[in-house]
């Protein structure tokens, strides 16, 4: 049996086998939805993997993730990239909400992760499993030829993450986006 994969808001990122949904009717696009009318046009525990590719900071997200919890199966991964707080990305675009995200911004939305423990499970009724994943996303290439080295040292592991965040580094050598799978 074949996986189901959802790629949400695609825009003109369209996978062949996948389910691509955007707000445009754009060549490619299979479901025209508005991500912010919500319930999504699909059955619950529908899909294998949600692919949510830079999407998540022009919408009111946490509606958005309960509903990609919902439609997807038990075990199904999310797969979500987003400009990190430090990234000029966060304003550029005038469609985004003006919000960064942090590596422990989707940890109010996992069970066993601190946040999720302390606030995030009174804040939201729904829980993914566990976070497989968290990287930070550096820019590559000239002017940013230190970054080949800046990206291993923070992704070494959570903790260099969060140290990276909270000092001068991560001012010095910004990230462009954050990565995050989820795991329902």
């Amino acid at each position: 049996m074949s996986k189901q994969c959802l790629n949400l808001g695609c825009g003109t990122d369209i996978r062949p086998g996948w389910v691509n949904l955007d707000v445009a009717a754009l060549p490619g696009v299979d479901v025209v939805h508005d991500l912010k009318v919500l319930p999504l046009p699909f059955e619950d525990g529908q899909f294998d993997h949600v692919a949510c590719l830079d999407v998540l900071e022009h919408l009111d997200y946490p509606p958005v993730l309960k509903e990609i919890h919902r439609i997807l199966k038990p075990g199904g991964t999310v797969r979500i990239d987003v400009p990190h707080f430090t990234s000029s990305n966060v304003y550029v675009d005038p469609t985004h909400r003006g919000i960064g995200f942090s590596v422990k911004t989707f940890r109010f939305f996992a069970k066993g992760t601190g946040e999720h423990d302390r606030r995030g499970g009174y804040y939201f009724d729904f829980q993914f499993q566990e976070i497989s994943e968290t990287s930070l996303v550096f820019s590559k290439g000239l002017p940013y030829a230190w970054n080949w080295l800046i990206d291993p040292l923070v992704n070494f592991s959570y903790k260099v993450q969060c140290y990276y965040e909270a000092t001068a580094f991560s001012r010095l050598f910004p990230a462009e986006n954050l990565r995050v799978v989820l795991v329902k």
